[in-house]
Formats: C-alpha cells, structure tokens, sequence
C-alpha cells in the first residue's frame, strides 16, 4: 500500500490576479474587488491593499479609510469563470484524480506517484505549466492529507511551494495558530483564546473529552485537526449542469399571490442549496403549465450569483413576463442553470454587511435545525390558505 500524497493547489488573490492580467496597470498596485456602493464590501483584494489591513468581507468604505489610494472593481465573474475553467482543463490533463472544491481551489491525489516520478518534482511542473498557459500566480502545499496540505499551500503564499513530509506534519502544525486550521471561525477562536488556547500545540494537547465537552460534536474534529489527522478522501470533480423545482397544484389556480409566494419558497431553497454546495447560477428559468396543459418556459442569463434577493427579483420578473394568458394554472417550475464550483462572493452584487449577516444567520439555522426552520413570512401567511 502506498503512502498517501495529497497536492492542495490556491490560486493567488484569484479576482485581483484575473482584473491584473487584463489589465497590467493594476500591477503592484493596492486593488479592491468588491461592491461598489457605499455599502458594499470587499471579496478580494490584492497583497498590497492587505499591507494597508484591508480583507475580505471588510465594508469597502472601511477599507477606503484604510487604504484611501486603493482601486475598487465591482469584479467580472464570468472573466474569473472562464480562468477557473482554464486552470481546471490544465489539470485534469494531468492529474491522476482531482477535487475541484472551489473556483480557484483544487486537491490532487497522487498517491504512489514517488514510485515512478516524484510527487514534490510532478507538483512543481504542474505549477508551471499553469502559471505559463493561464498567466496566474498559484501556490501548493503537498503532504499526506487535505488538512495538512491546504495550511500548507497557506503558508507557502504568495506564488511559493511546500513540502510536508511524512511524519512531521504536527511539527509543522505545532507553532502556527489555531486560525490556521481550517473550519475555525472568530466565534471558536473567541472562546479557545478565553481557555488560553492560541497554538496549534497547545490544542492538540488538549483531551478530545474535554474538547468535546466544550465544542459538543465538533470537539473530536478539532482534536484530529490539531494532531494533524484527516482521512477524508478526494472526491471526484464533476460539474452538476443544472438545479430545479417544480410544484403541481392540488386545485388548478389563478391565485397570482399564493403563486409567487409559493415561487419564492423555491428560489430560496434553491439558493440555499447553491450556497451549501458552493455553486453558482448564471441562468434562471420559470416554468408555467396552464390547466390545458400547455407549457411555457422563459430564462434569463444573469451575472453569476446565489443570492435569494437577487435570484427572486429575476424570478419574478421573467414570471410575469410570462404568465399572459389569464387562465388557471396547474403548475410552475424554477430552474437554475449554467452553474460553476465558486463560493457566493459577497460584494459582486453590491451586498450590505446587514443583507450578508442575515443570509449567513439563515443557512446557519438551516445547517443547525434543518432546510425547513426558516422561510419568508409571507409565504408562511400563505400556508394555510386555499390557492383557489
């Protein structure tokens, strides 16, 4: 049995690197990508706006006093689509096995490949190659699990390579701080900080008893972090083409409020579970079947998104574009389609930091209690009434 060897690959400052290669002018230069109302905030931003302490999800009028010389971009998604792509070609052309797991993030397994070649030697040719065929910086980390790997390719950046060999991947931990591990946001690392918890090594010191005590399920993940363990396997890429749902009515109905409620119900789960699997949409579809049978589509290419406001607003939109006969309807379908890997990018869309704190409050509640513990309330209002 071979030993495992598990390449985790970063595309530097994605969004900046992409707006920098077409356009060198913004080389070098403290650049922004985020929304670009007073109230938006910032998805990306370039090494030498961070000097400033800019970072992502930072208001971007915050971010302007911090840095009032910086460049702000609202961000192309379909640009940075079309480089993902490219980088994802390059490397399924090599790569024995490979997890896209987002739109500038990728796990290669290459497990036994010190047999015949190299592993460390195959990794940094492949960074070549992607760095001279797309022009994008990239960093890795290679050791023998995700975890490792991917703190790894951290400490690697910008643009740099490392290597953690087997057995001593917790000296490699040990001194690093417990924000280095994945999955550790401010709320955990509030309360390890109050038990005096700041280094990886203090953690992994820790009892897993004690840990689970305080951090309930998630304290035996925590414990396996710190001692440098994670089995988990790549999973496969592929990319799913498309989403949808459908509702068929019990009574053929005219109800137009009853039906754009019901409407928003289907967005909203289906905007959820975008998010939940780190995709995004760039077209949307409603479906309308009348009682005769007869049945209407009509879609919308839109700039890439998971956003339940804005993927309602078109919803809506097309609907009523549509639905010209005035006639019972017996069912209506949405369809999000032309998805891409990618987490949902803040401030493309001219986000808040209110309409953000509540999205991510929803789908933590979802995540906790279930998909059907928080919905609109109009559409609750409507729930018990006939759609007649």
């Amino acid at each position: 049995m071979f030993d495992r060897a598990i390449l985790h690959m970063d595309l530097d400052s994605f969004f900046v690197s992409v707006e920098c290669l077409k356009n060198s002018s913004f080389l070098g230069k403290p650049l922004i990508i985020g929304g670009s109302s007073s109230r938006g905030v910032v998805a990306s931003c370039s090494y030498e706006a961070r000097r400033f302490g800019v970072h992502s999800a930072m208001p971007v009028k915050m971010a302007l006093r911090l840095c009032p010389q910086a460049i702000v971009l609202r961000g192309d998604m379909d640009s940075y689509s079309k480089h993902s792509r490219l980088v994802t070609d390059i490397i399924a052309d090599d790569a024995p096995a490979y997890e896209k797991s987002s739109i500038d993030e990728f796990y290669i397994d290459l497990s036994g490949m010190d047999q015949h070649f190299g592993c460390y030697k195959w990794s940094k040719e492949l960074r070549q190659r992607i760095i001279q065929e797309s022009g994008l910086p990239i960093s890795f980390g290679l050791s023998v699990n995700k975890l490792v790997s991917k703190i790894g390719t951290g400490e690697s950046k910008p643009n740099g390579t490392k290597e953690i060999a087997k057995g001593v991947e917790k000296d490699f931990l040990s001194p690093l701080s417990v924000k280095k591990i994945p999955g550790i946001g401010k709320e955990t690392y509030k309360k390890l900080s109050f038990m005096g918890v700041r280094q990886i090594k203090t953690l992994s010191t820790i009892p897993m008893k004690l840990l689970q005590r305080e951090f309930g399920k998630n304290g035996r993940r925590l414990w396996e972090k710190a001692n440098a363990i994670d089995n988990s396997p790549i999973v496969p890429y592929s990319e799913q083409k498309s989403m949808s749902k459908e509702r068929t009515f019990i009574e053929d109905t005219l109800n137009l409020r009853y039906i754009r409620n019901m409407l928003l119900k289907m967005v909203d789960e289906l905007a959820y579970e975008l998010r939940a699997t780190e995709k995004l949409t760039s077209c949307v579809t409603v479906k309308i079947r009348y009682a005769d049978f007869n049945t209407y589509t009509k879609q919308r290419r839109i700039p890439y998104s998971s956003n339940e406001t804005v993927l309602v607003r078109h919803i809506c939109e097309l609907f009523d574009g549509l639905n010209e006969r005035r006639q019972l309807i017996r069912l209506i379908g949405v369809k999000f389609s032309g998805l891409v890997s990618g987490s949902y990018q803040i401030s493309l869309f001219d986000d808040t930091t209110k309409a953000i704190a509540l999205m991510k409050e929803k789908d933590h509640i979802r995540n906790r209690y279930g998909t059907d513990k928080i919905m609109w309330a109009s559409y609750m209002n409507e729930k018990s009434r006939s759609p007649s």
